[in-house]
């Protein structure tokens, strides 16, 4: 398990650019990533240059074969937030604890229904004044999730 405190979750993602996106973000709020097998795409290395993704070596993700793999070791992580377009209480009235876990669903359905059920108590929402029935893209929601996340915390004269 990494050391990092904070730990970016991606519940069958389907997008290959969505999840270099977040990888990106998790490199640059030195968070760790993890996926949750099925994935949509390929993390061959010849998959990945193809992308143009070349800082994918540094993101060094967790793959996991399946969501009660990774949800037997979520204890070991930190604390979990699942986030959802719909319900759950408002990111801004959130306050994330020293160890946290940030769990975002697939691009097309969004976490599914039995994990939302079993956490319905950890679920959150990042507020949108739009129209309802839309949702953001998943990796605008984890750069947004993420640095409200760095935002909380004291700097300790990290970054620029």
């Amino acid at each position: 398990m990494s050391d990092s405190n904070l730990h970016v979750v991606l519940v069958a993602p389907e997008i290959a650019w969505n999840t270099g996106n977040a990888g990106r973000t998790c490199l640059a709020a030195g968070a760790r990533l993890h996926l949750v097998e099925p994935l949509g795409f390929s993390l061959d290395e010849r998959a990945v240059r193809r992308a143009g993704v070349h800082y994918w070596k540094h993101v060094q993700p967790s793959v996991w074969p399946a969501w009660p793999a990774l949800a037997a070791r979520l204890g070991e992580l930190g604390e979990p937030f699942f986030f959802t377009a719909c319900e759950g209480r408002d990111l801004r009235a959130t306050v994330f604890p020293a160890r946290a876990v940030l769990v975002f669903g697939c691009e097309s359905a969004g976490l599914p229904a039995a994990i939302r059920d079993a956490h319905a108590d950890r679920l959150v929402t990042i507020p949108m004044r739009a129209h309802e029935g839309i949702s953001l893209n998943v990796s605008t929601a984890v750069g947004i999730a993420v640095y409200e996340v760095l935002r909380q915390r004291p700097t300790r004269g990290e970054g620029r």
